[in-house]
């Protein structure tokens, strides 16, 4: 409970920060299917759940990175919960969307990109992170 109660703040802080882009997230992504003919019109209750949704998803995704911050869980850990609860989030808003077609393919094609996305990122994090620390070390040798 101390634990929650000591990262709580920095949850709702990041969270808040990052809120404001999910509209422009969305916005983006239905420019994108408007230039790509795939949706040429919105319904207002169409555009309102996806505000509602992607600026809840924006606060969640930014709230998230707290717990790179909990010295108590190993980085191996912390990866695990944020790419869980990312994959949960992004995996809920977009079939509350309708943006996943139903049935099982659809969603294992969504799946995959996910997991393969998140990978991407990682990796590119753990080789960029390496590099850095090449250079300090580098540096700090007589």
């Amino acid at each position: 409970m101390k634990l929650v109660r000591k990262h709580f703040g920095q949850f709702m802080m990041r969270g808040l920060v990052a809120m404001g882009f999910g509209p422009l997230v969305l916005a983006i992504v239905y420019s994108v299917l408007a230039i790509t003919g795939v949706v040429e019109q919105v319904s207002v209750s169409d555009m309102i759940l996806g505000i509602f949704t992607i600026t809840l998803l924006a606060f969640l995704v930014g709230g998230i990175t707290v717990v790179y911050q909990i010295e108590e869980l190993a980085i191996s850990k912390a990866i695990t919960i944020h790419g869980v609860i990312l994959y949960i989030c992004y995996a809920v808003v977009y079939l509350v969307n309708g943006w996943i077609k139903d049935g099982v393919i659809p969603f294992a094609i969504f799946t995959a990109i996910f997991v393969v996305g998140y990978l991407l990122i990682w990796i590119i994090i753990y080789l960029i992170t390496r590099k850095s620390t090449e250079k300090v070390n580098n540096s700090l040798k007589f």
